[in-house]
């Protein structure tokens, strides 16, 4: 940066005599310049600051992706933001796109099967018309399932687009049962009501993994400004198609499934680029797997593309196989097995119930992710053939043992890998207290 005092004239490449005069008069200003632009900045006799571009060298092109970053991505992109952020955003224009395409096209069909020819714009604006009904009721039953959600927002967020697009479906094929059209109407809005709680609810643990700087606001920002904009041009496409090779039922039979290909495969790709960095059964236990397998502890954009979403609540052979969350009732049936299991690990937040073919963990309500993190590396341990001929109690004694040894080092490396381990999302779970 470099500064001038009042009266002092400068002279910049582009700038006008007149401009040069009117700086030259007024109070002090100074000029900014980096990556080939130059900025004039001077304070008003009302204390505001004014900044002006007046010499910009970049090529056209340049200037133009600049902007671009600017409005759609956030401040300091990439360096602001987690590895696999561009994967996700590229996905998710995709998604919004095929989207907003498809919901045109089901709504043009709706009013296919009331008796009406509408024209594209029409369609726009009775869509939302539609969204009252049922859709509340959809709303309101998903809202229940809001800790689920938190634990595997992934999963939610693929069951939401794949409850639209099945909405969608029944109101694009309503004009072939237009005697079923309020019942179709009426189960597809229902549908997508649930669709639009689940994906709302999951968007801000997606874009919380991409924050890195406490950018979390110009990360939502910029993420839905990129949605509004493929949306619109979703939008146009869809219209475009609705006037041209969907304007026969035939052609929407065809173009539509196409359509919701593309929808999903498109979320599908957009959620396992996403490094969530929080706690919850299925990434805990691929930790301890990690851990017991290699010695090292995996770090969130590690696991990202080896998450099962589809069957997120899995029990992992390789952590243990530990199941935690069940009903504390059928794990522990009588005050006495509470106290045995109590007794075993009394200072500790979780009880271990070992039993044939898998180990079953339930937390007090007050356990964090670390002490879910100490009850399942104490879970596998008891797993392992070291111990296999030793008794119940002295399985626990030694696994416990070597859990608390290797604990400390254990822990560290797994925050220094970048997981939250404030809390352990388990999604409802059942748990004790004292």
């Amino acid at each position: 940066m470099r500064s001038t005092k009042k009266g002092v004239k400068v002279k910049l490449m582009g700038w006008k005599k007149e401009q040069e005069n009117n700086v030259a008069q007024g109070a002090e200003f100074w000029i900014e310049t980096s990556n080939s632009i130059s900025h004039i900045c001077q304070f008003d006799s009302h204390g505001r600051l004014s900044v002006k571009v007046v010499n910009d060298t970049r090529p056209f092109i340049h200037r133009m992706v600049e902007s671009f970053l600017n409005k759609f991505f956030p401040s300091g992109y990439p360096k602001s933001v987690n590895e696999g952020y561009l994967t996700y955003t590229q996905f998710r224009a995709l998604q919004h796109f095929s989207s907003a395409a498809l919901s045109v096209l089901s709504t043009q069909s709706l009013l296919f099967a009331a008796g009406l020819r509408p024209t594209p714009a029409q369609a726009t604006a009775v869509s939302w018309i539609l969204k009252d009904g049922m859709q509340h009721a959809g709303k309101l039953i998903c809202s229940s399932m809001g800790a689920r959600m938190d634990s595997e927002p992934k999963s939610w967020r693929i069951l939401a687009d794949v409850l639209y697009d099945f909405g969608t479906g029944l109101e694009i094929l309503s004009p072939l049962c237009p005697q079923l059209f309020l019942e179709l109407a009426g189960l597809g809005n229902f549908a997508k009501g649930m669709a639009v709680v689940a994906a709302r609810a999951t968007r801000l643990p997606i874009y919380s993994s991409f924050a890195k700087e406490g950018n979390l606001s110009d990360l939502f920002a910029k993420g839905e400004a990129i949605s509004t904009l493929f949306n619109v041009v979703g939008m146009g496409a869809g219209i475009q198609l609705a006037s041209t090779v969907c304007s026969t039922m035939q052609g929407k039979l065809i173009i539509a499934p196409l359509l919701s290909a593309i929808h999903i495969y498109s979320v599908k790709e957009e959620m396992r680029a996403a490094p969530v960095n929080t706690l919850n059964p299925q990434r805990t236990a691929m930790i301890v797997a990690d851990f017991l397998n290699t010695g090292r502890v995996s770090s969130p954009a590690d696991l990202r593309y080896r998450e099962n979403l589809l069957f997120p609540d899995r029990i992992i052979e390789e952590a243990g196989s530990v199941s935690v969350g069940k009903p504390f009732c059928k794990v522990v049936k009588s005050p006495s097995k509470f106290q045995l299991l109590r007794a075993l690990f009394p200072d500790e937040k979780f009880l271990i119930h070992r039993k044939k073919k898998h180990i079953d963990m339930i937390l007090e309500n007050s356990a964090s992710g670390e002490d879910a993190l100490r009850g399942w590396l104490l879970a596998a341990f008891t797993k392992e053939r070291e111990f296999l001929d030793l008794s119940e109690e002295e399985v626990m004694s030694a696994a416990y043992k070597k859990m608390d040894k290797i604990f400390p080092s254990f822990l560290s490396e797994v925050k220094s890998r970048g997981w939250y381990t404030d809390q352990f999302l388990d999604g409802n779970g059942s748990r004790f207290a004292l």
